[in-house]
């Protein structure tokens, strides 16, 4: 489900997967604590390739957040995991790609729940003086500016197949040390069951193996790189932080050219 919101100046202001998801917990949450119906085992479910956005808004709450990988069946195993061993209590599910889910009685992405929730959300701003968009900007400057870009290259032919495992065999055997001149703490080669800190030390992730590659640098930005599953694309999530919107729109595209230009080189090489 996609939402764009009206500016005064008449243009529409389109809404990312990831602000929309924002928003909506960051009501549900708050609701929930003024109601005083907030569990203290709560937990939030989202993809490995979605915002730490919604980390940070969910342990201002007390509520955890349980990354798994891409595609919401994975939301729905933990959502039946939660059920049936009664360790958490399933608060809100999303992924980036416009996917959410706010009751669990359905194990899917659900945008006839989302977009009741969504016109309640806009009802509540609106009694406010404000729109949706103003409610994603009162988040940003609480948690901090948030943009992503998704960069999928596409390999056609007969070879695509090919350089698309060239990419990944070449990232997973030269990990990233860093990148648009930061270093990176840590990667996880979600394929091996590894995360590696920047001093060398290791542990399990405890997920499905995939071919995924996700970098963390230390500017609270990350890099994440899996092969598409049904066309012949490798792709690209880049997420950044600052601390106003000018200054993230200039730093994702900072990382987006750097990004390009490693890209071209893992090509090339």
């Amino acid at each position: 489900m996609g939402a764009a919101v009206r500016q005064p100046d008449g243009n529409y202001q389109l809404l990312s997967g990831n602000q929309i998801a924002s928003v909506l917990l960051n009501y549900i949450l708050s609701a929930k604590k003024k109601a005083g119906s907030l569990p203290e085992n709560g937990t939030i479910v989202k993809s490995i390739v979605s915002t730490d956005l919604a980390v940070k808004i969910a342990a201002d709450y007390g509520v955890a957040t349980n990354n798994v990988l891409t595609g919401f069946k994975f939301i729905a195993e933990a959502i039946h995991h939660y059920e049936t061993e009664h360790d958490h209590t399933f608060l809100f599910g999303f992924e980036e790609s416009f996917g959410y889910l706010i009751k669990p009685f359905v194990r899917d992405k659900d945008a006839i729940q989302t977009v009741l929730l969504l016109a309640e959300v806009a009802a509540y701003y609106k009694s406010q003086g404000k729109t949706l968009y103003d409610g994603v900007q009162e988040m940003f400057k609480k948690y901090g500016y948030y943009a992503e870009k998704t960069v999928a290259k596409e390999f056609d032919g007969l070879d695509g197949k090919d350089k698309m495992a060239h990419i990944m065999t070449e990232l997973r055997e030269n990990p990233l040390t860093e990148f648009n001149g930061h270093q990176v703490v840590r990667h996880a080669d979600y394929n091996a069951s590894v995360l590696t800190d920047k001093d060398g030390s290791q542990e399990p992730i405890n997920l499905p193996k995939s071919n995924v590659l996700k970098y963390w640098l230390d500017d609270e930005t990350w890099l994440a790189v899996r092969p598409s599953g049904t066309e012949p694309k490798v792709k690209f999530y880049l997420e950044v932080v600052d601390k106003n919107q000018s200054a993230v729109d200039a730093k994702l595209n900072s990382y987006v050219d750097a990004l390009d230009k490693e890209i071209n080189q893992l090509i090339n090489h």
